[in-house]
């Protein structure tokens, strides 16, 4: 099945990669449009896209220093890419020894929506299941956990704890099921069918083709079509301790297919993205 790629994921990939600067510069609706084109988004979409991100909070309209209607991040979607640089490009080797973290809630009849609410986020934060109104995730995506039960008003129902398992089941059958892992390792496998190939054909180039010096249209569009696809997997799959995942798992090498697109064509995509600034200016 081909990847879907939405306009609105798109956009957000793209500031995640390109539009995030120290004063929080607005990005210009033209030049927006401009990038989307390159990856085969035409105006329209951008700028219905562009609309549900301003309505959700994400993107605030602000001139730019000579008076062109654009956007910046909001505070809130700020916070959610600065959480998500740690979940998709620091990837550290997990071990059996940096413990849980635990998160347990309880909601009132009334407000049974913030139930939903809730699994919903923790799901979407990589927990797995490991009973009834018990979530659990690796130690270290507390912090990240904490911001976002904070940010979306729901820290009132949850205590959250750090923790170790002592018993008295084997901990990877317990993983077995408090993760769906056939469908996080088919996730894997599908990231690896869509930009593997794209990987060994950027290796396969001559050394005098170095896309760092060169930068191109190719690298930029390549480089955010696996971004945009890798960015949603790090949340799927929490980055299991290896003795707790079955044999071949595919985790480990989908991050390494990405980590290394990322370190060949991100600085040429941004020397692409700042040339058409450069352009339009």
């Amino acid at each position: 099945m081909a990847e879907q790629h939405t306009p609105r994921s798109l956009i957000v990939t793209l500031y995640g990669a390109y539009g995030r600067t120290p004063d929080n510069s607005p990005v210009p609706v033209a030049e927006l449009i401009r990038l989307l084109a390159a990856v085969g988004v035409d105006a329209p979409s951008v700028r219905s896209a562009v609309s549900r991100l301003k309505r959700r909070g994400l993107l605030l309209p602000e001139r730019t220093a000579d008076g062109a209607a654009g956007y910046v991040l909001s505070e809130q979607a700020r916070q959610l890419l600065d959480d998500g640089d740690r979940r998709i490009y620091a990837r550290p080797a997990p071990r059996l020894s940096d413990g849980w973290v635990l998160a347990v809630f309880s909601v009132p009849e009334a407000e049974r929506h913030k139930r939903h609410l809730l699994r919903s986020r923790l799901g979407r934060l990589g927990f797995g299941t490991a009973a009834p109104g018990v979530w659990i995730a690796p130690e270290r995506l507390y912090e990240e956990t904490r911001n976002t039960l904070r940010r979306l008003g729901l820290d009132p129902y949850v205590d959250l704890f750090r923790g170790a398992h002592l018993g008295f089941e084997a901990t990877a059958e317990a993983v077995a099921r408090w993760w769906d892992l056939p469908s996080i390792a088919e996730r894997h496998g599908a990231f690896l069918a869509a930009h593997e190939p794209v990987l060994h054909a950027w290796e396969r180039r001559s050394e005098g083709d170095d896309t760092a010096a060169a930068p191109s249209e190719e690298a930029y569009r390549d480089y955010l079509f696996a971004l945009d696809s890798w960015r949603r997997l790090p949340y799927a799959d929490p980055g299991l301790p290896a003795e707790l995942l079955p044999a071949g798992w595919p985790g480990e090498r989908s991050a390494a297919v990405f980590s290394r697109l990322h370190a060949r064509l991100r600085a040429a995509g941004l020397e692409f993205v700042r040339r058409r600034a450069t352009a339009m200016g």
